[in-house]
């Protein structure tokens, strides 16, 4: 059994998990060695010999990662779009009361369809919002949402 015939079984695992990782970091590092590696799955089908095949795969690797992920990362970067997560994607978004508060503590359904006990803002006339009132978050306490009734 010659295993230089299953080489490209080893260049397709080397691929999926290259793309496996990118979708963890996003950073296409690993976008670019995984389509390398389908260089060398390609190369491998053909019938060139093992050393072709780590020799076209590292080429690729390096022309992928010296042109075109600069080129990705910039365009990615120029598009302006800001993509908030975690507590910051909470920040100014709009949602309503769903359990009645009481002395300025209840609870609020965001627009993500998060669940959050809440607070209203210190800068606010106090009050208890009623239930379906809209509201907006203007900060976040450990695991409580500080929010304003929504402009009208």
């Amino acid at each position: 059994m010659d295993l230089a015939q299953y080489a490209w079984i080893v260049w397709l695992v080397v691929a999926l998990i290259c793309f496996i990782i990118e979708m963890v970091t996003l950073e296409f590092t690993f976008l670019m060695i995984g389509m390398a590696s389908i260089g060398g799955l390609v190369s491998s089908i053909t019938g060139l010999p093992v050393w072709a095949q780590v020799l076209i795969a590292a080429a690729a690797a390096l022309l992928l990662l010296l042109l075109v992920r600069p080129k990705l990362l910039q365009r990615l970067h120029e598009s302006g779009e800001l993509n908030l997560q975690g507590v910051d994607a909470l920040l100014g978004m709009a949602g309503e009361v769903t359990r009645t508060f009481v002395r300025g503590a209840g609870e609020v359904t965001l627009s993500n369809g998060d669940v959050w006990t809440a607070r209203l803002s210190p800068a606010v006339q106090p009050r208890d919002p009623d239930v379906g009132e809209r509201i907006v978050v203007t900060a976040i306490e450990g695991a409580t949402a500080i929010i304003v009734p929504a402009q009208r």
